[in-house]
Formats: C-alpha cells, structure tokens, sequence
C-alpha cells in the first residue's frame, strides 16, 4: 500500500496526466472548509477529488489569518467548535507541543484565546498532512474554466471542466470557495451586495448612516486642495452618493491582506518600496495624522512572535473602494486586483515606517516590522490572496437574516447542523464624503454578550439550492443568508463545521440516492452528534 506522501505524489502525477476523473464526491476549493468536507467524505468511506483553483491548502488560515475568532472577545465561542473544526485545532496544538495544554481547556470549557492561534505555514501543513491521511485526491492548479465550465442534466450537475483540461465526473459536488464560483458556473441563484433592510425584515441590512463607531476619529477634508470640492478627492475617498439608512447598495465591506509580519531579525525581511510608489494616495494618512490621530502599530498575537494585521485601524488594513468587482471578475482580472491592491497596503506600510509626515517614534515602530522568511515562501512573504469577507450568497427556498440571531424573539432554526456563534459583524463598505468630510459607511458589530444578538443554528436548508435548480451541489460557504445574517456566519471555524455538515449529508443523499433537498434530517443530526458536531448552545 502506497503512504500518504507517495499516495498524494501519485495522484497528482495521474492528475497532470489524464483528463477524465470520476468520483463520488468533487469538492470544489481547497478552502479550510474544502479540505474538511473532503476528509469527512473520504472518512464516511467515498471516493472524493479536492480542486484547489491556486497552489495551497488551507484558505484564510493558510493566508494569514492565525489570530482565529474564537474566544477573542467578551463572550465565549470556543463552546462551539465541534467534530472535525477542533480536531484541526488540536493537530495545531500539536505541532506546538501544548496538546495536554488544549486538551485541558477543553475538558474544563476554560478561555484562553492563545491557543487557538497558529502561524500560516502551520495550518497549511496540518491540511495537507491531513489529506494525505485521508487518500483525498488533492489536486493543485485545478480551476474552472471560465466559460461553460458545468455540464448538467436537468437540475444535476454531471460534470465540470477545469482550465487545464481536465474533466470531472461525480455523484455529489460541494463549492467551498469564498467567491461562490462552483455556484454561479452551476447557474444556482447567488446574490452580491446589501439587501434593504425591507428585504427579509432586518434593521441592520441596507445603507448604516447611524453614527456611532463608524466615524474617523478626526475630521478630515476629502479633498486634494483642502476645501476645494473642484480639485477632486482624495485616494479611495468615493463620490457616491450616501444614499437612504437601510436602502440596498451593490457593495459589500471592505477586503484586506491578513499579512504575517515578525520583528525577529533572524527571520524578518524588510518591506520594500513598491516600484511606481506613489506618496500622493496616503495623503488621506496623513492628513490624520497631523491631525493628531495615531495608527496603531502591529503587535505579536500569533506563536513565535509573529502577527496578522488585518484591521487594526481603519486607515492601516481594510481597503474599502478596492474590492472592485473581484467576486465576479476572471481570473485574470482577479489577478489584477490583487496585484494593486497589493502594491497599495506595501506602500502603506512602507508609508508608515518612511514619511516624515509620521511621528518618529511611530515611525520606529512601524520600520520595525517586516514580513517573515518561513510564510508565503512562494511570494516573497506576502500573501497570495485577499481576506474575502462576502462573496456571492446562494438565494435558496430558506434565507438565514438577522432574525434567527436576535436575543428578543428569535425566529427557530430547526434543522441546524452547527451553531453561529459570533455577532452581527459589519466592516465599512464605503469610504464617502458626509458633511464636508471623510466618512466610512457600512460597520456594525457588538461584541457584548448582553447585547441583541445570541447563538443561532446553522440551518442545513440554508445549505443547499433550490431543487429546481440543482439536486446534488451543496456549499459550507455561501450560504442561502442575508447580508447581515452572512457577517456573523463568515467565521473560518464555522466555515468548517458547515463542510462537515454538508459533506456528511451529500455521503447520505449518494447512499439513499436521494437530492440534497431531501436528506433524512433525523438520520443526519444523528450522525453528526455523534461525530462530534455541536449543533445548538451548550445548555440550549
């Protein structure tokens, strides 16, 4: 019997070299949730293809996003983590050697945030590792074709077809990716942007003109000549108009890179300047700062004294203006995006640790930071991808909304296969002008745990497409939700939980030859307790 390693080598060498494969189950993105939804079916005993469209397993948690939200906050999510999601984060645990230290937490139910948090090579490795063990054919480089990339008979999906030629043909399918693209080349209704409020009933949906945390801390003319609406605006400051609170607007919140960066010299390479560097887009920091407003520098939260800025500071991280149209756009136009979004946030920091404009001491500690040797090795330390926050959103017969999460009169979630466990969390969308002044539109988040959010199901029905539709595709990550709804959801350990769910229910719907829509639910959640799943609030 081949080993793992042979065996994966072997299926990648089969993989370049023929065209047609066939399997039970084809997962489509190497997500995190796309290597647990192919574990899971691999371990329930089907035959099952990954296709990861770039080069690396592993999703955000292999792009930087180590600070993990789980019991980062005033409340405590950790009791939410479940079946093959903690065990990702006990072989993590692992590989530190602090797994009697995990074990224990978890036994007590205790917080310590520390220990859920990793390094990006960490994840990758413990993903990969982790399909090996599982015989998954995992194939790298695999991506859909951009047109005409799905083959259906009636409402099945019977084949898909990959930009390298090859050719799948499998019983079940699952779109693991971020964008939604499996969905939209299948033709399942999706959706992109803020619905109105009036949509599905909320009242965090839609245009947020409420004031609150959303404003710049300091007043900031948008303007290139101060006080001239006639010379333009600045870089990433919008003309669009502010439009009506809780009216729908196509954007969505912003993206950002979760970089890794270290202070260690041994393992720190500096950031360079961005060749065409241009001074001019960061006038809008440095009007803030000479304003008096201070950029929080990194700080080391992840093992081996690393960090992932992602956020920190509303003018140091989140890119509103510059998601573009990434979710539907080619893969080349994708790339492009990428590459300028890229050069920006490199001559942000560049911008942070070099203008005079910045006070010296900051400038110290910004200059400090550089990215490290040992991550995104392939790309001279920086990530591969964006943080996409909200892709595509499948539009099914159930929609998840705000309501199913609020502590007054929740409406039930009767089929959940996990549990949310995460507030409605908003990150701006726009960066506009209000009032003479920069403004950022779209955030909304309360991390209180006595605030008007609860615990809420993750519906299965909310998983699957409408029948007419499709009969035997199922996602963990674009779910049938609400803008709102999607923001507490969006969460990588509960992006996990869902593949297993899903993967668990598409084995069953193979065994009782059954649509996706149609799956035994009593027979489902019995599987997935005692798998491990934690499927309602502990004590619920």
């Amino acid at each position: 019997m081949l080993s793992g390693l042979l065996f994966a080598q072997a299926t990648l060498l089969l993989g370049a070299e023929e065209r047609v494969h066939t399997a039970d189950v084809c997962v489509y993105g190497g997500t995190g949730a796309g290597v647990i939804a192919a574990v899971q079916a691999a371990r329930m005993g089907k035959d099952v293809i990954l296709l990861e469209p770039g080069k690396h397993f592993g999703g955000m948690s292999a792009e930087g996003l180590g600070g993990t939200d789980i019991d980062n906050h005033r409340f405590q999510n950790s009791l939410a983590v479940g079946g093959l999601a903690l065990e990702f984060y006990r072989r993590v645990s692992a590989h530190y050697g602090r797994q009697q230290a995990f074990a224990d937490m978890v036994s007590a139910r205790k917080k310590d945030q520390s220990l859920w948090r990793f390094e990006p090579h960490v994840a990758e490795k413990v993903f990969t590792t982790w399909l090996e063990e599982a015989r998954v054919r995992a194939w790298r480089e695999h991506r859909l074709v951009d047109r005409d990339s799905v083959k259906k008979d009636g409402a099945r999906i019977v084949a898909l077809r990959c930009a390298n030629g090859v050719t799948i043909h499998a019983a079940m399918f699952i779109d693991a990716t971020y964008e939604g693209d499996l969905l939209a080349a299948a033709g399942v209704t999706t959706v992109i942007g803020r619905e109105g409020n009036a949509r599905h009933g909320e009242t965090k949906n839609g245009i947020q003109l409420s004031l609150g945390h959303r404003a710049l801390e300091k007043r900031i003319d948008p303007y290139r000549l101060a006080g001239d609406p006639a010379s333009g605006l600045l870089f990433s400051v919008s003309s669009a108009p502010l439009g009506q609170e809780g009216e729908p607007d196509a954007t969505v919140q912003a993206f950002c890179f979760r970089l890794c960066l270290t202070r260690r010299p041994e393992n720190r390479l500096p950031i360079e300047k961005p060749e065409g560097y241009d001074p001019t887009r960061y006038e809008l920091q440095r009007r803030y700062l000479t304003a008096g407003g201070v950029i929080t520098p990194p700080y080391a939260g992840l093992p081996n004294g690393k960090t992932d800025p992602g956020t920190w500071h509303k003018l140091a991280g989140n890119m509103p203006g510059m998601n573009g149209d990434y979710v539907t756009a080619s893969h080349t136009e994708r790339q492009l995006i990428l590459r300028g979004a890229r050069d920006y946030i490199q001559g942000l920091y560049w911008f942070m640790a070099h203008d005079e404009a910045v006070p010296t001491a900051a400038r110290a500690q910004w200059a400090a930071w550089g990215v490290c040797r040992d991550e995104f090795t392939d790309n001279g330390g920086w990530p591969r991808t964006f943080y996409v926050r909200n892709g595509r959103r499948m539009v099914g017969d159930f929609v998840l909304s705000e309501k199913h999460g609020l502590r007054d009169n929740p409406e039930p979630v009767n089929d959940p296969v996990g549990l949310v466990w995460w507030p409605h969390d908003m990150h701006e969308a726009r960066r506009l002008v209000r009032d003479g002044a920069v403004w950022h539109e779209g955030t909304v988040f309360d991390s209180s745990p006595t605030g008007d959010w609860i615990p809420f199901g993750i519906p299965y029905r909310a998983l699957v497409p409408r029948i007419a539709e499709c009969v035997n595709l199922l996602t963990p990550t674009c779910p049938s939700s609400s803008y709102v709804a999607y923001s507490a959801y969006r969460i990588e350990y509960q992006f996990m939980t869902a593949a297993q769910s899903v993967a668990t229910a598409a084995v069953q719907a193979i065994d009782d030859g059954v649509p996706v829509q149609r799956v035994d639910y009593a027979r489902l959640r019995a599987r997935l307790l005692k798998d491990g799943q934690v499927l309602v609030k502990p004590g619920d």
